[in-house]
């Protein structure tokens, strides 16, 4: 009976089984699918397809299919790609065709905000996305060019034309006297002072955090405005590889034209300089010797794959960029590996890593003829003189009947040797720990690495300066190093209309920094570029250093939103530095910001053509401790080495004097800032507009004051005054023309700021850049009640009919002109700034167009000082063929030799319009293509700085001769001009 029993269950258990199995066979499924374009019927590669309820997902392949094995029957699938709108489908056995349409919602795209994100539609603070449709197709060597013209609020210029040159950025106006206006960067979270390193390509986002409502969460770093970058990530689908290269031919865009030695010598004759043979011809072209057609090379690859587990990006490239003027050249090198897995559910691990080499040596420029300046003397040296002097081999012409004139190849050659090199390590690994659904902890360590090699070479014999030091040589080296760890907790939780958002975190920064260097002169003339083989040591040019800084930081974020309507965000940030007294080294930075949305509210439901309407406000408080000394607080001192070989030293100490006084109550740079905006998106998305206007004051700028004869020290570091900003800012995107053949999109975006120097503490002026040794005075003024860097100087009323002389205004009416008759005679901050894309597309045709603009900033054209004063022995530019020679004769020009002083005469109108880039590219679509795996073929042709419109006279007028200074702007002095760029480029991927 038991036996029976048993045969009795087992029977029955096996046929449950098999029941079983047979209805599980039943309701499961196989599918064999293919993603495609709606409008193209192209496959769509790397689309996610995911079970709605479950585990199961996968990605389209290269041809857009995917597969998906024993899901259950009637189960539903999410397919989603990003630009496509997502869509949910019914799963289907056997072979099933999705098609995706393009998403024009662009108010559902995720923003990049501090230490975390959010949709665009819920932003409450001033955000400016950058983009990057065309960045592939532009020569675009630094990053920050890319922000040029892109981004509402922000002004992006390249004070030099110069290879591998910097830009100049500042958001929403010049906030900082003499500490730092630059913005913060933050790359992948890793802050950074600048994105040298960073190549173009590598980007997949950036966005612009313009008012202290979205900056103050990076608190200290943050009062310039944040950028914040995020580089390309792998991807679930197939593997992808990119490549991408152009070549570039740069040209210069405007030629001034010196006197010939007929026009020079009859000069000459009228200063009474000297006495120049009659029979002397023109020899050189200085301007074709010394410009050329520059050009870039540029090559990037990439590869990157992901799975639901493992994602990565890796990509490497090199640019060449050889400068207009010969012996300038740039060449940088960069490497990036991005990986991110997902060990288990609850964690995540990200690693981030970027390697750049680049190098580049410069010229001397921006500091007129007589002191090295290479542009200038292609003016300023007479036709007359051969390159090499006949009479010496290897020696550069320099008989110029004793004046002061080097010419621009000797310049050149000063610099022929330098190389600036500098490699860059900058990583980052974190781990985010999934505690909750709605709760997460990452914690990231941050390293940045910087080696930087700077050396000289100047030979024994070319040029006249090696020739007086027995040729000479330099090498200086440093190392900094920069460590951030942060750790961050996120809450997210959504209860009906209600959803919540909490973060906080704290953020350690520290930087050690170390320098050495060396000088030597006395080398032999047939010995090797090598300190080595100097026979004298600078005693005075020879050390090392070493110095350290440190900010301890705690934040916090709050956030809530109500159905979408109503949104509140309150951030607080307080941090610490090293770099400021211990009692006052803590500063606290809040914010708060709020949204409106209108178009929620029942009273515009009903308006169809509205798409989404908001008005928001902020307000909130950034800090500064950057652009001043790493011990600004303490007492420091000068050490002088005395020279000990010598017999008057035998016992010699160093000497120890006062370097600076002690500031007791150094403390934070601190700018408030309000703002109001205005969002729209209406037409079914066809239209978005963006207001802006805000107000922003700096208090207790932290600044180097020079104090009065007779202290222990003639500078100390404190907080000396205010200063401020207000404006508005506009920003349209339109979908003017939407065809499935033709489209045509617009962005347009516009600036406006005026900056103000309110109040000074101690010194009440703070004058700047001294011109040429003839007029030996400071055209630049900052005091109360002007905006930075205002020119002042005299005004001129014309050139007297009677003596040839300049007539210089009487302001004060004494019946003479001194320098009691100087005031402010110019601004170099613009009425505003504009930008303008049209982007243009037809089957595989893409034609984009960029304008970019300034108007109202003044240039003080100091160049023309050098090639229109007439004062001493140097050639100069055409235009004084026209002037003043007898009595009663009407010119613009004076006599030569005339009283020349700063001036309105050399004040210029500095507005442009400028092509800035125009590209044309065909996306090339062929059967083949696909069969031998090729995804996309691009060839592309681009021109860049194509025509600029400008009254300017100068070479060009985007130029700064002080760089990136806030005190001093607007000023062009032999700089480095920017050159005209025809590219040919391809891009492909596979």
């Amino acid at each position: 009976m038991k036996l029976f029993t048993k045969v009795t269950t087992g029977l029955l258990l096996y046929f449950i089984t098999v029941c079983f199995s047979v209805a599980m066979a039943q309701s499961t499924i196989n599918v064999n699918g293919k993603v495609i374009d709606e409008a193209t019927n192209e496959p769509i590669i790397g689309a996610t397809i995911t079970l709605i309820g479950g585990a199961a997902s996968t990605s389209s392949g290269n041809s857009g299919d995917f597969t998906l094995e024993r899901i259950p029957a009637n189960s539903k699938l999410r397919v989603s790609y990003l630009g496509y709108e997502s869509r949910e489908v019914i799963a289907q056995d056997g072979e099933m065709t999705i098609a995706l349409t393009s998403s024009t919602n662009t108010l559902e795209d995720v923003v990049v905000i501090g230490y975390g994100a959010v949709k665009r539609k819920d932003v409450t603070t001033a955000i400016s996305s950058v983009s990057l449709e065309d960045l592939n197709e532009r020569p675009v060597v630094n990053a920050g060019q890319a922000i040029q013209g892109r981004a509402a609020g922000v002004s992006v210029t390249q004070p030099s034309g110069a290879p591998g040159g910097g830009t100049s950025i500042r958001i929403r106006g010049t906030t900082s006297f003499n500490g730092s206006n630059d913005p913060l960067y933050v790359v992948d979270g890793v802050p950074v002072d600048n994105i040298n390193f960073l190549s173009p390509t590598d980007i997949a986002d950036m966005q612009v955090l313009k008012d202290a409502s979205s900056a103050a969460i990076y608190g200290s770093r943050a009062a310039n405005g944040v950028v914040l970058i995020t580089t390309k990530q792998g991807r679930v689908g197939d593997a992808k590889i990119s490549f991408n290269m152009l070549a570039t031919q740069n040209r210069v865009t405007h030629k001034l034209e010196p006197l010939n030695y007929a026009q020079y010598k009859d000069l000459m004759d009228e200063i009474g300089m000297i006495n120049l043979p009659s029979n002397l011809s023109d020899k050189t072209n200085w301007f074709d010797e010394t410009f050329q057609n520059g050009s870039i090379q540029n090559y990037q690859v990439s590869i990157s794959d992901g799975t639901e587990k493992l994602k990565y990006f890796l990509s490497g490239g090199y640019i060449n960029e050889k400068g207009i003027i010969n012996t300038a050249f740039y060449k940088r090198y960069n490497f990036r590996a991005n990986v991110e897995n997902k060990v288990r559910d609850w964690l995540t691990v990200n690693a981030n890593f970027s390697y750049a080499d680049y190098n580049g040596n410069g010229i001397v420029e921006g500091t007129g003829s007589n002191r090295g300046g290479v542009v200038m003397a292609t003016i300023n040296t007479p036709t007359y003189a051969p390159v090499w002097d006949p009479f010496a081999a290897g020696q550069y012409y320099n008989q110029f009947y004793g004046l002061n004139i080097t010419s621009p190849l000797e310049n050149m050659a000063r610099t022929a040797n330098n190389k600036n090199r500098e490699n860059r390590l900058v990583g980052a690994a974190s781990g985010t720990i999934h505690i909750l659904p709605e709760l997460n902890f990452k914690s990231s360590f941050a390293f940045d690495r910087r080696n930087a090699l700077s050396t000289t070479f100047l030979d024994p014999l070319s040029t006249t300066w090696g020739r007086n030091q027995y040729g000479e040589a330099s090498d200086s080296r440093n190392m900094n190093t920069v460590l951030t760890f942060d750790n961050v907790l996120n809450y997210n939780k959504t209860v009906g209309l209600h959803t919540f958002e909490a973060m906080a975190g704290s953020s350690w920064t520290s930087s050690q920094y170390t320098n050495s260097y060396i000088n030597g002169s006395f080398f032999r003339n047939d010995l090797i570029q090598t300190l080595n083989a100097a026979n004298r040591i600078s005693w005075t040019g020879t050390g090392s250093g070493a110095s350290n800084w440190a900010i301890m930081s705690y934040f916090g974020r709050l956030s809530y939103n109500f159905d979408g309507k109503y949104l509140v965000t309150a951030n607080l940030r307080t941090d610490g530095s090293s770099k400021l007294n211990p009692n006052d080294r803590w500063g606290v930075f809040p914010s708060v910001s709020a949204a409106w949305r209108l178009s929620s509210e029942d009273f515009l439901k009903d308006v169809s053509w509205l798409n989404d309407l908001k008005i928001r406000g902020g307000w909130g408080q950034t800090g500064n401790q950057s652009g001043i000394g790493d011990y600004s607080y303490l007492q420091l001192y000068n050490i002088t080495r005395l020279p000990w070989f010598e017999t008057d030293y035998d016992l010699a100490v160093p000497t120890i004097s006062a370097a600076n006084l002690r500031t007791p109550d150094l403390t934070w740079e601190t700018t408030t800032q309000t703002n109001i905006g205005v969002d729209f998106t209406g037409f079914n998305q066809r239209l978005t507009v963006n207001l802006d206007y805000y107000y922003k004051r700096t208090k207790d700028m932290l600044m180097y004051v020079t104090l009065p004869p007779g202290q222990v020290s003639s500078t100390i570091t404190r907080n000396e005054g205010e200063m401020s900003n207000r404006g508005f800012e506009a920003n349209v995107n339109s979908k003017n023309i939407v065809q499935d053949d033709f489209k045509w999109n617009t962005n347009f975006n516009i600036s406006v700021n005026r900056n103000k120097l309110e109040s000074l503490a101690l010194q009440k002026i703070y004058p700047a850049a001294r011109t040429v040794e003839v007029v030996n005075d400071y055209v630049v003024r900052n005091q109360p009640g002007m905006p930075m860097g205002s020119f002042f100087g005299y005004i001129s009323e014309g050139v007297d009919p009677e003596t040839g002389d300049m007539i210089y205004k009487d302001i004060n009416g004494d019946g003479r002109v001194s320098s009691s008759d100087r005031t402010f005679i110019g601004d170099p901050n613009p009425d505003f700034t504009f930008g303008l894309t049209n982007d243009f597309s037809y089957k595989g045709f893409n034609l984009s167009i960029f304008l970019q603009g300034s108007y109202g900033n003044d240039v003080f054209n100091a160049s023309r000082m050098d090639t229109e004063g007439m004062y001493d022995g140097k050639n100069q530019s055409t235009r004084v063929l026209q002037r003043w020679r007898v009595p009663g004769q009407i010119t613009e020009v004076p006599r030569a030799g005339y009283n020349m002083l700063n001036s309105t005469y050399f004040i210029e109108d500095g507005s442009y319009l400028r092509v800035k880039n125009v590209s044309l590219s065909y996306n090339i679509k062929a059967p083949g293509l696909s069969r031998l795996g090729i995804n996309k073929l691009q060839p592309f042709i681009s021109a860049s700085n194509l025509l600029t419109w400008t009254k300017y006279t100068g070479l060009d007028p985007e130029v700064n001769q002080y760089g990136n200074s806030g005190a001093v702007q607007g000023i062009d002095w032999g700089t480095y001009p920017q050159s005209k760029s025809f590219i040919l480029g391809l891009s492909v991927e596979f």
